[in-house]
C-alpha cells in the first residue's frame, strides 16, 4: 500500500465527517441587558411614585411615543404641541444618568407598550466621572432591556449636548456620541439623532443663547432644535 497517498486521503475523510457537527454547532446565546444593581440618587422613587399617580389619574394610551430621559427631557414642556397629533408620553426625570431609565424601565417604558423611545441621557454620566464608553455600554443596555420586553419597539437615541456650562467635558461629549452611535449600527430597531452639530455656533462652541442662566438647561430656542432634528422620525409610521 502506498502509504503517501492513503494519509491525505484519510485527512480528508475526517474532515468531511467533521462538517456536519461544525454546521449544527449552536450559534452564541446573546448576552442578557444588564439591570443596573441600583440608580445613581434614590430620590427617583418619589419621581416614579408621581408617574404611577399620573398614570391612574389619566391613563396614557398605548402604542404611542415616550420621550424618556434626564432634565432634557423632563423641561420640554412643550413636547406635545411641538409634535402634533402624536399621542407623545414625556417621563423625564431631572439629574438622572442612562442607568436609571434601564433600571426604571418597567416603569417609564414597559406599561405604555410604545411604538417608538426617544431616549436622551449621557451628560450627567460623563459629568458624574462615567467615561464614554460606560455611556455607550449603559445605552446599549437601555437598549436592550426595552427590547426584552417589546422586540418591536424602536428606541430612538438623542445624542448627548453640547452645554457651555460642561465645555470641560465636550471632548468626552464628542466621543461618547460617536461610540454610541457605531454601537447602534449593530442592534435592531435603533436610531441616532445628532443634535450636537446644530446646536454649536460658527466658531464650533456651543451656542450660549439656546440655553437659560445655567448654561446648561435649554430654551425654547434649543427645544427647537431639537424639534426639528427629531421631527422626521416622531411617528409610529415613519422610521
Amino acid at each position: 500500500m502506498n502509504h503517501r497517498r492513503t494519509r491525505p486521503l484519510l485527512l480528508a475523510l475526517a474532515l468531511t465527517a467533521a462538517l456536519p457537527a461544525l454546521a449544527l454547532k449552536p450559534a452564541p446565546v446573546p448576552a442578557p441587558p444588564q439591570i443596573p444593581e441600583q440608580v445613581s440618587n434614590v430620590a427617583w422613587a418619589g419621581d416614579m411614585d408621581n408617574f404611577a399617580k399620573a398614570d391612574q389619574a389619566t391613563p396614557p394610551p398605548k402604542g404611542g411615543i415616550v420621550f424618556v430621559g434626564s432634565s432634557s427631557i423632563r423641561f420640554w414642556d412643550t413636547l406635545a404641541a411641538d409634535f402634533p397629533g402624536q399621542r407623545v408620553i414625556n417621563r423625564g426625570f431631572g439629574g438622572s444618568e442612562v442607568r436609571d431609565s434601564t433600571y426604571y424601565a418597567d416603569r417609564v417604558v414597559v406599561p405604555y407598550a410604545p411604538c417608538k423611545v426617544f431616549f436622551y441621557a449621557g451628560d450627567n454620566d460623563l459629568n458624574s466621572g462615567r467615561s464614554p464608553q460606560q455611556v455607550r455600554d449603559d445605552t446599549v443596555a437601555f437598549v436592550k432591556r426595552v427590547h426584552r420586553d417589546l422586540p418591536q419597539t424602536t428606541v430612538e437615541i438623542i445624542s448627548i449636548k453640547p452645554s457651555p456650562s460642561r465645555a470641560n467635558l465636550l471632548p468626552a461629549v464628542q466621543e461618547a456620541n460617536a461610540l454610541v452611535k457605531a454601537a447602534l449600527a449593530e442592534l435592531p430597531r435603533t436610531g441616532f439623532n445628532d443634535i450636537y452639530t446644530p446646536m454649536l455656533g460658527a466658531d464650533g462652541q456651543p451656542k450660549a443663547s439656546l440655553f437659560r442662566e445655567d448654561m446648561l438647561h435649554m430654551k425654547p430656542a434649543g427645544y427647537a432644535i431639537w424639534r426639528k432634528a427629531l421631527a422626521p422620525k416622531v411617528s409610529c409610521g415613519r422610521t
